[in-house]
């Protein structure tokens, strides 16, 4: 595909490798395109991957170490929720029944300070996490965690290595988010399975918002919905299982009596903020 310029880089869409598109949101120094075969929006162009891997290891990267120790407690209840509405918890119980003679391996990609891995451990998981920016020696250090610092392709992880697989608020920020889908099912064992946490562009924050949702970021280089991330897994060989939306307001926005009401609204008419999905390795 030819160059838009020295950082960026003009692609077909990631679900289904067609290059029609449409403009989608104009947001204030860059866009997004929608696709106009499958519905996938995403950057067009986008950063190249050197360009988005520098933003992680620079003066930025530290900033975001900073913004998620902070935030941890914060993120890791909003984590557990999500895993607990997608069923985290029945199939922890089902595969501790099953792994007789070894406990089960998870892998958390984007695992940020391990908050979520360190859990886990204590849950007697075998526990790895992938993270590209300087949280990984943080993790290393003050949680004596496996943390890996490169991409998860560049890992080069064994075949069938993990009984589960979670990502939470990466895949956005992907460049070949096919490529990332089919690496996670190489690697997970058969009958494995993958949790997946991203914005919801479906959602009634999205359509309210415009432009100007808060997930319509320059970091983000696309932004799913549920039919074009069910495409993506279908087409990288999984089995959607099940998918929860969450988020009707943003707090602030509203009064906390009218919040709480979109938030039971969006979770149970499936118009969230934010979407997790359950899929099995086929």
């Amino acid at each position: 595909m030819p160059v838009a310029d020295g950082k960026s880089i003009i692609i077909p869409c990631a679900c289904c490798g067609k290059e029609n598109f449409k403009p989608s949101l104009v947001c204030e120094g860059f866009s997004f395109v929608i696709c106009a075969s499958c519905g996938l929006v995403q950057r067009n162009p986008q950063p190249v991957k050197e360009e988005i891997t520098s933003r992680y290891s620079d003066t930025y990267g530290n900033d975001y170490l900073s913004y998620e120790i902070i935030n941890e407690e914060a993120f890791l209840k909003l984590q557990q929720l999500a895993l607990k509405d997608a069923g985290f918890e029945k199939i922890e119980k089902k595969l501790f029944i099953d792994e007789i003679n070894e406990k089960p391996a998870v892998l958390d990609i984007g695992c940020a300070t391990g908050a979520l891995l360190a859990n886990l451990r204590d849950r007697q998981w075998r526990v790895t996490g992938v993270e590209i920016s300087p949280c990984a020696e943080y993790a290393r250090r003050e949680r004596n965690l496996d943390v890996r610092d490169i991409p998860l392709e560049e890992n080069k992880f064994p075949s069938s290595s993990f009984d589960v697989i979670l990502a939470s608020h990466l895949i956005e920020h992907l460049n070949n988010p096919r490529s990332f889908l089919t690496e996670t099912h190489r690697i997970l064992k058969n009958n494995g399975y993958c949790f997946i946490t991203t914005p919801n562009i479906n959602g009634f924050q999205a359509k309210f918002f415009g432009n100007k949702w808060r997930s319509a970021i320059f970091d983000h280089l696309y932004l799913f919905s549920v039919k074009t991330l069910s495409n993506l897994f279908s087409n990288t060989g999984f089995k959607i299982e099940s998918i929860h939306t969450w988020g009707g307001l943003a707090a602030g926005t509203v009064s906390e009596s009218i919040k709480k009401i979109a938030d039971i609204l969006a979770k149970r008419l499936g118009f969230g903020d934010v979407m997790i999905v359950k899929a099995k390795k086929k």
